[in-house]
């Protein structure tokens, strides 16, 4: 027995060890660096040296292990002159003068730290719904590069971006021709962190790699304390509505696990989350007889749908019928977002303070009555 407590130790202290505030894999080239605070993300550790920035992405699906490790250089002359030893990692010259984005939030997330300029292509075009982006592909000022999944590698390398943002999937198989142009590739996987203000804090590192690491931790700073006085408006009130969100999609309702950024926020605004047991930081594909079994006499419904005019009850029925089975439905508790007129997913993943007052009025109303809808507004007969 004490041989396998000596053996828990030395396993608990290797760990302890190889992390970055608990966030990142090794300790040799975080001594001798100024670790940046963060108070949320736990995929995310940024340690500041002389001459460059390390940065560890924590693997999600495994967060034993690295996803990536970058380092960031400002100093290009000293790069090619050998002045300086860089650590092992993925070389990312910044700030980055142009980007190929593979999708709307950080498009959106690009133009509010003030470099929307450094978009220089992107993919997908035809889902990022955002004035400039369209502008720049029809003037050619920026590249359409096609679909994010078979993009055009040619256009790509006559390109010559010198990074690219998109977002990591698990077993994904990689990213094709794009990663032999040797492009340094940023695997944003904020959107895998485990609360809504985690997420928004990866602003941070955005911030650093486009020359606004000063902007960005303003604007991180604002996010954070309007998120907070939300959250202390409803802390004391008496009771929690049941909620649960999204549609069903081919054979499968994708819900929010609990430990999603979703999943914590509907917490955060005051909800009993009927999915909130459900492990994990992603989405769960469920049948609709399991939806219908843990949802149906739930209090609240939340969906999100892309629709040139906004969506009725009645549209709603024709959609699914077995929807007019949940309580939900039948109380009228319905209440949906219009993607397609509204900025939900460039907004609110880094706006997650948005996202919650919303759904924190209409949980309790009473609280905010001044309040208007950003994105949420309830279905019409």
């Amino acid at each position: 027995m004490k041989k396998l407590l000596l053996s828990a130790c030395i396993v608990t202290w290797v760990l302890l060890l190889s992390a970055c505030g608990g966030r990142g894999k090794t300790s040799s080239v975080m001594e001798g660096g100024d670790t940046l605070q963060l108070k949320y993300a736990r995929h995310l550790c940024i340690v500041r040296y002389a001459d460059y920035t390390v940065v560890q992405l924590r693997n999600p699906w495994d967060t034993l292990r690295t996803l990536h490790t970058y380092i960031l250089v400002s100093d290009a002359e000293s790069l090619h002159s050998g002045a300086v030893s860089l650590p092992e990692g993925t070389v990312v010259r910044v700030p980055l003068q142009k980007a190929v984005v593979y999708s709307a939030v950080h498009c959106s997330m690009m133009a509010e730290l003030g470099a929307a300029e450094s978009i220089a292509g992107v993919c997908d075009s035809k889902y990022i719904h955002l004035p400039y982006i369209s502008e720049g592909c029809r003037t050619g000022r920026i590249a359409d590069l096609g679909e994010s999944l078979n993009p055009d590698v040619e256009r790509f390398i006559d390109l010559h971006p010198d990074g690219v943002l998109l977002s990591p999937f698990e077993n994904s198989g990689g990213y094709g021709r794009i990663e032999q142009t040797g492009t340094p590739i940023i695997e944003c996987a904020d959107y895998m962190e485990t609360s809504a203000l985690g997420r928004a804090e990866w602003l941070r590192l955005y911030g650093r790699l486009l020359g606004k690491a000063e902007k960005a931790d303003s604007l991180f700073a604002a996010v954070e304390a309007e998120y907070l006085d939300v959250c202390r408006a409803i802390q004391d009130t008496p009771g929690r509505p049941t909620l649960f969100s999204e549609l069903k999609s081919g054979s499968a309702w994708y819900v929010p696990a609990g430990s999603s950024t979703l999943g914590r926020l509907y917490h955060d605004a005051g909800a009993n989350y009927v999915f909130g047991y459900l492990p994990g930081s992603g989405s769960t594909p469920l049948a609709f007889e399991t939806v219908f079994d843990k949802a149906g006499e739930a209090d609240f419904w939340l969906i999100k749908y892309n629709r040139p005019k906004d969506m009725t009850y009645a549209d709603l029925k024709e959609e699914y019928a077995p929807y007019a089975g949940l309580a939900a439905y039948r109380k009228r508790n319905v209440y949906g977002c219009n993607t397609g007129r509204v900025p939900f997913y460039e907004e609110s993943p880094f706006h997650p303070e948005r996202l919650l007052m919303d759904v924190a009025k209409i949980l309790h109303p009473e609280l905010f009555p001044s309040y208007r809808s950003r994105y949420f507004t309830k279905l019409a007969e």
